[in-house]
C-alpha cells in the first residue's frame, strides 16, 4: 500500500475555509429531510411519494458513494477540479429543485444532481481533513474536526430556519424559490472561498482498496456504529415539522426549536471534543448517547402545547448530537491514518452509512403514517397521534439504546 505524502503546510486559514465548505455542503444533508415532506406537499404531490422518492434515490447512493470516493483517491492532483464539479453541481441543484419546483420527474432529476454533488464533496472535504490533521497549522483530527463539524452544524442551521422563515414571509413556493436561489448563490461564493484548500493537498498514486483491510483495523465497527448512531436522528429529522405542528400544536414555533437544537450542538461541538481529549472518546460519546435517550423519553411523554419542555429536549438532543458528529468522524479519520488506508473509498462508505440510515427513516416512517390515517395540518386522529408520538420519540429512544451498546463493545484497537 503506499504511503501518505504528509502536507508540507496547511494553507492559510485552512479550519475556517473547511468550516465554510463542511457547512454549505452539510445544507443538503439533513434540512433536506427536514423540509423534504413539507415542500413535496407544498408542490400537491402525494406523501408517501416522498418516502419512495428518497429510497430510489439512496439507492442510487448504494453504487455512487463508494465509486465517487475512489474517483477523490484517484484524482488527488485535480482536487480543484473535483471541488468545482461538487459545489456547482450543489449549486445547481439547489436552483433546479427549489427555484424551478419542477413535476415529480424533473424532481427526481434535480434532487439526484444535488444528492451526488453533496457526496462528491463531502468525501473530498473529510479524505482532505486527514491530510490536513498531519500539518501543525490544521491541528489534530480532534481539533480539526470540531472546527469542521461546528461549521457544519452552522450550515445545517441556516438550510434549517432559513426555508422556514422565507415561506412564513412570502408563502410555501415563493419561500422555496427564493432559498433554492440563494443556496445557489453560496455554492459559488464558498467555491471561490475555498480554492486555496483543494491546492494544498500533496498528490498521490491511488493504493488498491479492500475491504479487508478496513474491517480488520476495526472500520466494520465504526461504520456499523454510524449507521445505528445515525438512524434515530434521522427519523426525528424525518417527523420533526409533523411533531411539532400536529401533535405539540406548536407549529409557529418550528423555527426557533430547529434554531436552538442546532445552535446547542454547535456550540456544544467544541467542548465535547475537549472532554475527549481528556477523558477519552468512549466514555465522552457514551455520556452524550445517554442524554439523548433521556431527551428521547421526555419528548414521547410531552403533551400538546408544552413548549418549554420541549424547548429543554431540543437543546440538549442538539447537544448530544454535537458530541456524536465530532467524535465519531475523528476516529474513522485517525483509524485511516494510523492504518494508512486509501481515504476516498473509506468516507465514501461512511456516507453511505450515513445516508441509508436517512433513506431507510424516510422510507419507513412516512408510508407508516400515511396507513394510520395522518394527514400533514390536520388534527390527527387516536391511531395516527399514537404512531406520531411512536415514530418521534420511542423507536427512536429504542434505537439509540442499540447504539450505545454497540459504542460499548467496540474492541480496544478501535480507539
Amino acid at each position: 500500500m503506499a504511503e501518505s505524502a504528509p502536507l508540507a503546510g496547511a494553507p492559510e486559514g485552512a479550519r475556517w475555509r473547511m468550516a465554510l465548505t463542511a457547512g454549505l455542503l452539510a445544507s443538503a444533508g439533513l434540512p433536506l429531510y427536514v423540509h423534504l415532506p413539507r415542500f413535496v406537499a407544498a408542490l400537491d404531490l402525494p406523501l408517501a411519494a416522498a418516502g419512495g422518492l428518497l429510497l430510489a434515490l439512496r439507492a442510487l447512493d448504494f453504487a455512487q458513494d463508494p465509486l465517487l470516493g475512489r474517483l477523490v483517491d484517484r484524482m488527488r492532483a485535480r482536487a480543484g477540479l473535483l471541488a468545482a464539479l461538487a459545489l456547482g453541481g450543489l449549486g445547481a441543484g439547489f436552483a433546479v429543485v427549489f427555484a424551478a419546483q419542477p413535476g415529480i420527474w424533473a424532481l427526481t432529476g434535480g434532487l439526484a444532481l444535488l444528492f451526488t454533488a453533496y457526496s462528491l464533496g463531502m468525501i473530498l472535504l473529510y479524505a482532505a481533513s486527514v491530510d490536513l490533521a498531519a500539518s501543525s497549522e490544521a491541528g489534530p483530527h480532534l481539533n480539526l474536526a470540531a472546527w469542521r463539524e461546528s461549521g457544519a452544524l452552522a450550515g445545517v442551521l441556516l438550510a434549517a430556519v432559513l426555508p422556514a422563515a422565507l415561506t412564513a414571509a412570502v408563502g410555501p413556493r415563493a419561500g422555496y424559490a427564493a432559498f433554492g436561489l440563494l443556496m445557489a448563490g453560496a455554492a459559488l461564493a464558498v467555491w471561490l472561498a475555498s480554492r486555496p484548500l483543494w491546492r494544498a493537498l500533496a498528490p498521490r498514486r491511488a493504493p488498491a482498496f479492500a475491504l479487508r483491510p478496513l474491517f480488520a483495523a476495526g472500520g466494520g465497527w465504526l461504520l456499523a456504529l454510524a449507521l445505528a448512531n445515525t438512524l434515530p436522528v434521522a427519523i426525528t429529522a424525518t417527523l420533526f415539522l409533523f411533531f411539532v405542528e400536529d401533535h405539540l400544536r406548536l407549529g409557529a414555533l418550528a423555527g426557533p426549536y430547529l434554531a436552538a437544537f442546532f445552535l446547542a450542538a454547535a456550540m456544544a461541538a467544541p467542548g465535547w471534543a475537549a472532554l475527549a481529549r481528556r477523558l477519552g472518546t468512549r466514555p465522552v460519546l457514551a455520556a452524550a448517547m445517554a442524554l439523548a435517550v433521556a431527551a428521547f423519553a421526555w419528548a414521547a411523554l410531552l403533551p400538546a402545547g408544552a413548549a418549554w419542555a420541549f424547548a429543554a429536549i431540543t437543546v440538549g438532543s442538539g447537544a448530544a448530537v454535537g458530541a456524536e458528529l465530532v467524535l465519531l468522524p475523528a476516529l474513522f479519520a485517525a483509524l485511516l491514518a494510523r492504518h494508512d488506508l486509501p481515504q476516498g473509498v473509506a468516507f465514501g462508505l461512511w456516507s453511505l452509512a450515513g445516508k441509508l440510515a436517512l433513506a431507510i427513516a424516510a422510507a419507513v416512517a412516512l408510508p407508516a403514517l400515511a396507513l394510520t390515517g395522518y394527514v400533514p395540518g390536520a388534527p390527527p386522529g387516536p391511531e395516527a397521534a399514537r404512531a406520531l408520538v411512536l415514530g418521534y420519540a420511542v423507536l427512536p429512544c429504542i434505537l439509540k439504546l442499540l447504539a450505545l451498546g454497540l459504542l460499548l463493545a467496540l474492541p480496544r484497537k478501535v480507539f
